[in-house]
């Protein structure tokens, strides 16, 4: 007796997981309407095939919940009781989860598909109120052509302010250069023979730079005559 109550127990259990696994994928599959670029005012064909199946594995898993509450109150032994009870418990928690993600769903698609025929009916009721008054048709194209026209006079402008900044930062630190450069002339000519060891400086660099020039001329010449 306690064997067959094991094999069945287990066999029960294994049923009930591997339909938790399709309910999972189905829900997948089922949220998948919702995302449709242009979702159908009423449910397509799949998509009521596709809830139906969720709600016939819901049923059957709650009628392996109830065969396995059964099968544990006929036990005769309280082994495996405790392990056994939080199998079941699991079970009927996960059921319970996936109701409730049943009816999440269902609502989140009504809702899409509300919104997008309130929408469809608004943008309709817009070109028929256009279609018969041609002439505030034509006002508000102009009104959004205006709109359209000074939002590039305002993008215009921020440029433009933005590169008079950008032209105003580059004439401060223009100045603020000139009055280093000037700060640093005043200084070398205030300090006792500084300009006459500048001078001393560059003339020394010009002279050995007529020597550096001398002297590649020289080895270049005498290259060319022993070639």
């Amino acid at each position: 007796m306690s064997t067959g109550t094991g094999t069945g127990w287990a066999q029960l259990r294994q049923q009930a997981r591997s339909l938790e696994t399709q309910t999972e994928s189905l829900f997948h599959t089922y949220s998948q309407y919702a995302a449709v670029p242009n979702i159908p005012p009423k449910p397509s064909e799949d998509e009521r095939q596709t809830e139906s199946k969720i709600q016939d594995i819901l049923e059957k898993r709650e009628a392996l919940v109830a065969q396995l509450s059964r099968l544990l109150d006929s036990e005769a032994t309280l082994t495996a009781s405790a392990l056994k009870q939080n199998n079941l418990s699991r079970h009927r928690e996960v059921l319970q989860e996936h109701r409730r993600e049943l009816v999440r769903l269902r609502a989140t698609l009504n809702d899409t598909r509300n919104r997008a025929h309130l929408l469809t009916n608004v943008r309709s009721d817009i070109d028929a109120y256009r279609s018969s008054n041609p002439e505030a048709a034509e006002a508000e194209y102009m009104l959004d052509e205006r709109s359209r026209v000074d939002n590039s006079h305002n993008m215009v402008d921020s440029v433009l302010s933005q590169a008079y900044a950008v032209n105003e930062s580059f004439g401060l630190q223009r100045e603020t250069l000139a009055s280093i450069n000037r700060r640093i002339t005043g200084a070398a000519s205030q300090v006792p023979g500084l300009n006459s060891l500048i001078g001393r400086i560059s003339a020394k660099k010009r002279r050995d730079g007529i020597i550096m020039g001398s002297f590649i001329a020289f080895c270049f010449l005498m290259f060319l005559y022993f070639m």
